[in-house]
């Protein structure tokens, strides 16, 4: 029951801004370009600016940068015997590579681990984030119809103010700048909003999907790596890194979390197979709710 008054939250906002969408009809992209390029720096200058650096970055650096590109190779590989278009393998990506960390697996430690386990998932949520902003970007970008390639993608990146926004809270944090009571809470609202928003952003995408011209055989395998796959390539990697127990069930957890709302919003933006990485994370967010207490049963 607790589990639900997790999960309920998340669903509850995805259907504001899908019946938003259907009652009164929004611009879905001039949203999400404000989420993207506004608010969303924000949100990751706070994160790098207040989170204290540790060794454990180092440690769950490598984790996340290893798991994304692990499940990266599975798509590639399912997209080669399948014989995916550059658009297609790019969406399959997105969808697969890449979860949710932020507003489902952080609270979800906390109900777990407590304020013991918060700091880890803390960390991996900003780690996830940075990825997310430059390998997510980097393939949504290649697989956009306007985009000519790597090329194109190394641009998408280099022009993406949420890795300016990371570095920038990382420079303030290292160098103890202090911020002053107005801007600390300027900050503090514009941040808070981030991430609500991206869930409205996705419920008004899924308010525009139909159902009959789904890609079935392509979201199964998405929820195969997401739900499943990822998890197990998880476990490999928590056996080989120097830290304790409870991090290492902290990080197989988090690996179990379905794909990031985020990825739908880059899909949205550089249209890359935006209705498949929309209807994926939904469905995958559904699915959790079944999936999720198996994998506490196997690690905890």
């Amino acid at each position: 029951m607790e589990f639900l008054t997790i999960l309920l939250p998340v669903f509850g906002i995805f259907a504001i801004g899908f019946i938003g969408q259907k009652k009164i009809g929004f611009e879905t992209k001039t949203i999400s370009t404000m989420a993207l390029y506004i608010m969303s720096p924000v949100l990751v200058f706070q994160t790098f600016y207040t989170t204290p650096f540790n060794i454990d970055y180092l440690y769950l650096t490598i984790y996340t940068f290893a798991l994304c590109f692990s499940l990266i190779a599975v798509v590639y590989l399912i997209a080669f015997f399948h014989g995916y278009s550059t658009p297609e393998t790019c969406g399959m990506i997105l969808a697969s590579s890449f979860m949710n960390n932020g507003n489902y697996g952080t609270p979800v430690v906390l109900l777990l681990f407590g304020a013991t386990g918060l700091k880890s998932a803390i960390i991996l949520m900003v780690m996830q984030q940075l990825v997310m902003c430059t390998v997510g970007v980097y393939y949504a970008a290649k697989g956009s119809p306007e985009g000519n390639g790597i090329r194109s993608a190394l641009r998408a990146v280099h022009r993406m103010p949420i890795v300016y926004g990371g570095l920038l809270g990382a420079v303030f944090q290292l160098l103890d700048i202090p911020l002053s009571g107005a801007v600390q809470e300027a900050v503090g609202l514009v941040a808070d909003a981030a991430i609500p928003t991206v869930m409205i952003v996705l419920g008004m995408q899924l308010a525009r999907i139909s159902t009959k011209h789904l890609a079935k055989a392509k979201i199964s395998w998405s929820l195969i790596i997401k739900l499943a796959i990822s998890p197990a390539i998880a476990y490999m990697l928590t056996l080989f890194l120097p830290v304790d127990d409870m991090v290492k069930q902290i990080m197989i957890i988090m690996a179990a979390m379905p794909t990031a709302a985020n990825t739908t919003m880059y899909a949205l933006q550089f249209n890359t197979e935006p209705e498949f990485v929309s209807s994926t994370t939904l469905i995958s967010t559904s699915l959790s709710l079944a999936t999720l207490p198996i994998i506490f049963m196997m690690v905890l």
